[in-house]
């Protein structure tokens, strides 16, 4: 989804509702601002100018004006909100400079200033020219949550007007700590802002809806990864998203489910609880069962080929190999034993070879890794003559010799690369004579 097509309701009604101009008049009209008939004649032009060009201009000749007022800074509010409304963003980044350097911990101009450099890190074209942007987000960002309530503002006017802006500050920290890889910062970011909101207005596409697929990115990508938060987080998003953003988020999920659980199967029941809560549930966590662990498949695969062969001397050596890696070492000894000193054929891609020392990716897992990690290390009777190219596949016979368990790794003896068959020549078929 794209960030930068959808606004924030929640900032924008933030940035644009009244507040430190509502207490500005009454303190003129009670007489605790002094101001001249001219000067407050042009402020009286600000505060009562409907259309956000008109109230610019008029800010923009009062501060010109009496750059020394006493209500400089609540003008300069308006003029930042006015720009911000007519979405001239350069001018409002600009007045909200020079509002917080009257006033530092103005929260428009926090919220502005957060806002727009957010939006320009969304639409930047790579990470080198989106950090610096979202880096200075994330500092207006934090400085608006710290920011105190001013003596003259009501309390519970403040704490609405915090509980609006909130979201849209935690969304910029957690970008930026996501665009470091700082996921468990992102992760708290995150969490935080989608708990800040009436729980109708995650299901809206906006930021708030791609926030929640960011935080399942998050999970996803953690050391070690949480790949059922994922599922979780990227499933909502999902079901909320509009139908052309969908295929951009199904995947994630899809892949989180099934690294998660081992399938595909009882899915529909993460849809209908991510559809109804903003967070996962403590019943959702224990209804989803985990995947069997390494060493359970190794055990069940044990105990499948038992009834046969207590060896697994009918299996191939994938099966095999996987029972040495991650069963007990029990179990790996009484793998290896039946092979150690018989000569074998194993077919892998070669990782390295150096004079006679072969070494071979042979199990999937050592295959996809990258780079390849070698699970078989051959000694091969001669130095070959023409050596197999590095990445390449080669079938070998060999003569089992050892193995180390953690990490995995076969030794094997008296190797011999097998050649590759000859392609068969087509069969040429006699003409067909015709009468």
């Amino acid at each position: 989804m794209k960030k930068a097509m959808f606004a924030s309701i929640l900032a924008v009604a933030a940035v644009t509702a009244p507040f430190c101009m509502a207490q500005a008049p009454a303190a003129a009209a009670a007489g605790q601002v002094q101001l001249s008939p001219d000067e407050y004649a042009a402020y009286n032009n600000v505060t009562t100018a409907t259309d956000p060009a008109g109230k610019a201009a008029a800010a923009e000749t009062f501060v010109t004006k009496y750059p020394q007022s006493t209500v400089k800074g609540a003008v300069l509010e308006q003029l930042a909100v006015a720009y911000y409304q007519a979405q001239n963003l350069p001018k409002a980044l600009d007045a909200s400079d020079r509002l917080l350097q009257t006033d530092p911990n103005n929260i428009r101009g926090l919220i502005i200033e957060t806002t727009v450099l957010k939006q320009q890190g969304d639409t930047a074209v790579d990470a080198t020219a989106r950090q610096p942007l979202y880096d200075k987000a994330a500092s207006f960002a934090q400085r608006g949550i710290d920011a105190p309530k001013p003596a003259a503002v009501d309390q519970a006017q403040w704490d609405q007007l915090k509980t609006a802006v909130s979201p849209t500050f935690y969304g910029a920290l957690g970008a930026n700590d996501l665009l470091k890889k700082d996921y468990a910062a992102a992760i708290t970011a995150y969490t935080t802002e989608l708990k800040a909101v009436p729980e109708d207005t995650t299901k809206q596409p906006g930021p708030l809806l791609q926030d929640t697929y960011n935080l399942a990115t998050a999970y996803y990508q953690s050391t070690p990864p949480d790949y059922l938060s994922c599922t979780f987080y990227a499933t909502r998003a999902v079901t909320f998203a509009p139908d052309q953003f969908k295929p951009q988020f199904q995947p994630v999920a899809t892949y989180c489910y099934k690294k998660f659980h081992g399938g595909d199967d009882g899915y529909d029941a993460v849809k209908t609880a991510a559809a109804a809560s903003i967070t996962p549930s403590d019943t959702f966590k224990s209804s989803i069962k985990p995947a069997p662990t390494p060493a359970d498949q190794a055990t069940t695969l044990l105990a499948s080929d038992k009834a046969d062969d207590p060896t697994l001397a009918k299996t191939n050596i994938m099966d095999r190999e996987f029972v040495i890696q991650n069963g007990t070492a029990e179990q790996a000894d009484s793998e290896f034993t039946p092979i150690k000193g018989k000569e074998i054929e194993v077919t892998g891609d070669v990782v390295s070879i150096s004079g006679t020392d072969l070494q071979l990716a042979v199990s999937d897992d050592s295959k996809t890794a990258n780079p390849k990690v070698a699970d078989f290390d051959i000694t091969l009777k001669e130095e070959p003559k023409t050596a197999p190219t590095v990445g390449g596949s080669v079938k070998v016979v060999a003569t089992v010799d050892s193995y180390t368990q953690k990490p995995l790794l076969v030794k094997m003896t008296g190797g011999e690369i097998q050649a590759k068959k000859a392609a068969a020549a087509p069969v040429r078929k006699a003409p067909v004579r015709r009468r």
